[in-house]
């Protein structure tokens, strides 16, 4: 459900864009500290978002280093990091192995539960470490599940289910930031959900699985209004994003709110054409 939080490149410029494959470069490098090189595996650019943005809204010190790599192993890559590194590797290994354990149990992917026993020792670790966030996890990915098992095609309840999870994870501390961030990463949380739908659609159906999307894909004005829906969720995170008072990276965060989050959609209109 992942993979939609990403920057549009070709709009920004030469510096922003190192900075920002720099940023992803640090993670990669912290999930494979703190969890092996499986942890690696996991990797998305959906948390190099999450650190860009609380980096800006706190400004840590960050620590630029160079370094190779399995996939650089002849030339050194610039990386940096900060505490919000940490936080969003931790953060992504905790999604990857909820992701996994979902798709264990939905489908029986072997490849899956392997991921599931690699990641089961550190997310225990991570759940006392992070008892809301994980808890959140939990709580709102059990309660998608029950609206899958009993059939129950709410769009709301649905996307504001992984809203509600988002938000949590997106809330670093509790402080006075703490509202808007919730309210920030609820729409984006609502945005990653419906597109995730969107996309998967064509297959579900194929399947006969469950997809909140199947009543409305019935309708003539489907299209608009998936689009439609879309924008709202980006709107309110949007709304939120520029109360914040971010002054660093603003332009790649701005690029990935209003531009990048709508590559998959504009690659998939493309495809479906």
């Amino acid at each position: 459900m992942f993979g939609y939080v990403i920057a549009n490149k070709e709009k920004l410029s030469r510096d922003e864009l190192l900075h920002y494959r720099a940023c992803y470069c640090g993670l990669c490098r912290a999930l494979g500290e703190r969890c092996s090189q499986a942890g690696r595996l996991t990797l998305t650019y959906d948390m190099t978002f999450l650190i860009l943005l609380l980096s800006s809204l706190y400004e840590p010190e960050s620590a630029n280093k160079r370094g190779r790599c399995l996939l650089h192993p002849f030339r050194q890559q610039p990386y940096w990091q900060n505490p919000f590194t940490e936080y969003a590797a931790d953060m992504n290994i905790a999604l990857a192995y909820h992701n996994f354990r979902d798709n264990w149990q939905d489908g029986g992917s072997i490849a899956a539960y392997g991921g599931l026993l690699l990641l089961r020792k550190k997310y225990r670790e991570l759940k006392k470490k992070y008892s809301r966030q994980c808890g959140a996890m939990e709580e709102y990915l059990e309660e998608l599940a029950q609206y899958e098992k009993e059939g129950i095609y709410d769009l709301d309840g649905t996307a504001g289910c992984f809203g509600r999870l988002l938000a949590e994870i997106f809330v670093f501390q509790e402080d006075r930031w703490a509202p808007y961030l919730r309210k920030l990463a609820a729409g984006l949380g609502g945005f990653i959900y419906i597109m995730d739908a969107y996309e998967d659609l064509p297959q579900d159906m194929k399947k006969n699985n469950y997809n909140p999307l199947r009543p409305l894909s019935k309708t003539e004005d489907y299209e608009a209004r998936c689009k439609e829906i879309l924008t709202l969720f980006i709107s309110e995170c949007a709304a939120e994003f520029e109360k914040l008072p971010l002054v660093r990276d603003i332009g790649i965060l701005r690029n990935i709110i209003y531009s990048g989050v709508w590559t998959k959609y504009a690659l998939l209109q493309e495809k479906r054409k």
